[in-house]
């Protein structure tokens, strides 16, 4: 297996520290955090043992530092890393309501994140990449990170590699009913989709979960990873539904949990394991990713998703 990659932004996440607690007043906050779901995905498959590339930019500021150093610590190579001469690292200011929803303000558009292309990883990397994971909030940052998405998900499946989708809607970056025509030139090309059920009925225009599934299905997707939060998660194939029971914990803060999920998925594909088996690692690894406040903090290794998963009674 070559590596896993990911592209899309890199920024700091700086929080609230008590809920519902809005932005357009003086707060508490913490961080700042290193952060962005592509980062936090090749975050979490580096930590589960597989070799993790990622593509993004940063500032040189401190809070670039944090997020190269974060990454390069946890053993996702940085070598497509870019460092914006000019712009400064992104940032997402957020805030956390009773019911467990989040409020998100961005700076992104005009921030280093946005400066993404395909010319900044090294060809020794390009070559190396076997998988590429793409979510929909870096095709939603800006046109230039959209084509450089774009570009490597044709580039890696052009030469025989795999593609995957996370739809990850963030309307504060793009409205909603635009997901479908800018995920459209990787749904083409995924062999794995990963959306909650909000997400696929965006993609899919389908209101019924098993419908939209077999919509991508019948368009040439492999598998349908659906997110269910505390239902656990639903695997759809040609061959019919797995549904497959959640973890019950304690959650801190949620931030991050579907990319850990993505990466358990893609990292359990990569090393053929059954699907029953690839469900309970991926729902293991977005549980646990709640347990911490912080982006990264909750990312498991595998040893440490091993021993939860047997303290649960479903090992490995």
């Amino acid at each position: 297996m070559g590596s896993i990659a990911a592209i899309g932004e890199a920024l700091v996440e700086i929080m609230r520290t008590e809920l519902d607690q809005p932005l357009d007043r003086p707060a508490g906050l913490v961080g700042p955090f290193a952060s962005g779901a592509p980062a936090i995905f090749a975050d979490a498959v580096a930590k589960l043992g597989a070799d993790a590339l990622f593509v993004g930019t940063v500032g040189k500021d401190a809070f670039g530092d944090c997020i190269v150093n974060r990454l390069t610590a946890d053993g996702v190579n940085c070598s497509a890393m870019r460092r914006h001469p000019q712009a400064l690292t992104g940032i997402a200011f957020v805030s956390y309501r009773s019911d467990g929803s989040r409020n998100f303000v961005f700076h992104l558009a005009d921030a280093a994140a946005a400066h993404v292309s395909l010319s900044q990883i090294p060809r020794q990397a390009l070559d190396a990449i076997d998988h590429v994971h793409i979510m929909g909030s870096s095709l939603s940052g800006s046109e230039a990170m959209r084509e450089a998405c774009y570009a490597l998900a044709a580039e890696v499946h052009g030469r025989g590699g795999t593609v995957s989708l996370d739809p990850n809607l963030r309307p504060e970056l793009l409205p909603v009913e635009r997901i479908r025509e800018v995920c459209e030139p990787i749904v083409s090309r995924a062999r794995v989709v990963l959306p909650s059920g909000a997400e696929l009925t965006a993609l899919t225009g389908q209101t019924e979960p098993d419908a939209g599934a077999t919509y991508l299905l019948e368009r040439g997707v492999e598998l349908v990873a659906l997110k269910l939060g505390d239902q656990g998660s639903r695997l759809y194939t040609r061959d019919g539904a797995l549904d497959v029971a959640p973890y019950h914990i304690s959650e801190v803060d949620p931030t991050g949990a579907g990319d850990c999920y993505d990466a358990a998925i893609i990292v359990g594909l990569a090393e053929g394991w059954d699907l029953a088996r690839v469900g309970r690692f991926a729902n293991a690894a977005g549980a646990l990713a709640t347990t911490r406040q912080g982006p990264l903090e909750g990312v498991p290794t595998r040893a440490e998703l091993q021993r939860f998963m047997e303290s649960q009674r479903r090992p490995l």
